[in-house]
């Protein structure tokens, strides 16, 4: 983000009152609270990614040679 951006943004939150300004500020920490757990997710995933489809690649070929199993959701 630039710094004219971030100027802006603390013009526009500064021109609000106090009150406002805290909510504000609880809002964006949150929000930035959840785009970094959404990061941590993303990389988490990527890193099992190739993982994930070796294992789908297994299943289908099992499937195709009539191996499969139907799931039991009762075992949950």
């Amino acid at each position: 983000m630039s710094a004219a951006t971030v100027t802006t943004i603390v013009k526009m939150v500064e021109r609000l009152p106090e009150n406002l300004q805290e909510k504000v500020a609880e809002h964006l920490q949150e929000y930035i609270a959840d785009l970094a757990d959404e990061i941590k997710w993303d990389i988490a995933f990527n890193k099992t990614q190739s993982e994930l489809s070796s294992v789908v690649r297994e299943v289908k070929k099992s499937i195709s040679k009539g191996k499969g199993e139907s799931f039991n959701y009762d075992k949950l």
